[in-house]
């Protein structure tokens, strides 16, 4: 049941929609249709095409609500379409993928850019609502109040469950992209639970950004972003040894590496840089990916480039976490001292205070210069605000060796 539901839930939840009317209805009509299978499935087994078999239902139940209760005539807005496209349709073609048709329509923009990625990370992709909140470094009850006034605004502002035309496309494009990698990073790296990844959000990710290369192949940010996504994850079999304890990027084993993928990003992030205008910030962030990439050794890592990678990258996108990243690049590129200077200004940011990847960042640094007090205290403040078990251990351990 869990693996259907992170397989399964953004087909459901999608298919739903155009029969239910709106995005609350939709979303407790999915939810019942799992919480039916988990009697059902007890009896009679798992299905062959579990998703279908979920999609079945839950229109079904959609549909029921919609007899028994009129919500025809109160749900808002009216997603449903005069009827729905055919195989053939051109709206069908272009959209290959129901989901794409779904964070389109999440991210309106009616909605705020943070209503936008968190309405579609809670519907496309079934996260919880710790969940998403962990990526926006608020508080659960804050981003369930963030969500609930998303899901009033698209009823009150009538979004319509379709295609953007060509001229809205741009304008939701941003939102999107900011969704498809928010997505990846809960999949390469899980917020919370016992996995170190969740390998099918990953693989989500990176389709949903294939397929919007498909949809837009000659925009340089799509290529970008696909470009971050392949680099990243060429280094995903070195992040853990054999007894599923972290690895950091220092110790990988590089032989490892899918070298292929490697050759594919380059080429995916060329072509974005060959785009017109200023790179992006996923393009900027996939040529810091394909240094590390290229890179023989750690030791032979150009951490200059990186640092100047990371100031345009500020240009574009001054957020705590970028910063946080640039003062790690310094650290290594001109020693941990000037590192640590660099993380101490930023421990006062609010959105950091409970991150917990600065603690763990000033506890290296601490370590690498001897200071064993200072980094054990940074090391136990990292303990408390990490979620992920495997990071839990490897934090757990280097505590232990001080």
């Amino acid at each position: 049941m869990a693996d259907a539901h992170r397989r399964e839930w953004a087909f459901v939840l999608a298919a739903t929609v155009a029969v239910a009317g709106d995005l609350g209805s939709a979303e407790e009509a999915a939810q019942e249709a799992f919480e039916s299978a988990l009697g059902a499935w007890a009896v009679s087994g798992v299905p062959r095409n579990p998703g279908a078999w979920l999609t079945t239902v839950a229109r079904r139940k959609a549909l029921d609500r919609l007899r028994h209760a009129a919500v025809e005539q109160r749900a808002l807005p009216k997603l449903l379409p005069e009827a729905e496209p055919e195989a053939g349709d051109d709206d069908a073609a272009a959209f290959p993928d129901e989901r794409l048709r779904l964070i389109f329509t999440c991210c309106h923009p009616a909605l705020s850019e943070e209503a936008r990625i968190a309405l579609t990370l809670r519907l496309v992709c079934g996260l919880q609502t710790g969940e998403v909140a962990r990526g926006f470094l608020v508080s659960e009850s804050t981003m369930a109040a963030r969500i609930t006034r998303a899901k009033q605004k698209v009823a009150r502002a009538r979004i319509p469950y379709r295609v953007p035309s060509d001229e809205e496309l741009p304008e939701r494009l941003d939102a999107v992209l900011d969704v498809v990698h928010l997505i990846y990073t809960a999949g390469h790296t899980a917020p919370a639970g016992s996995s170190l990844t969740r390998p099918d959000l990953a693989d989500r990710a990176l389709e949903l950004a294939g397929l919007l290369r498909d949809l837009m192949p000659g925009n340089p940010d799509v290529a970008g972003l696909l470009a971050l996504l392949v680099l990243t994850e060429a280094r995903a079999a070195a992040r853990e040894d054999a007894d599923g304890r972290l690895v950091l990027l220092e110790d990988q084993d590089r032989t490892t590496w899918d070298r292929a993928a490697i050759a594919g990003g380059v080429r995916l992030l060329e072509e974005a840089l060959r785009g017109r205008g200023r790179p992006g910030r996923f393009t900027i962030l996939a040529a810091i990916a394909a240094v590390h990439d290229q890179s023989a050794d750690w030791a032979g890592t150009d951490w200059a480039q990186i640092v100047g990678l990371y100031d345009a990258l500020l240009d574009l996108w001054p957020s705590p976490v970028v910063r946080l990243n640039r003062a790690i690049a310094v650290g290594f590129a001109e020693g941990p001292a000037e590192g640590l200077r660099d993380l101490d200004r930023l421990a006062s940011d609010p959105l950091l205070v409970r991150y917990p990847y600065l603690a763990a960042a000033r506890a290296d640094f601490l370590r690498r210069l001897g200071r064993r007090e200072d980094a054990a205290l940074a090391y136990q403040e990292a303990l408390v605000f990490a979620g992920n078990d495997v990071e839990r251990r490897f934090l757990g351990d280097r505590l232990a060796a001080l």
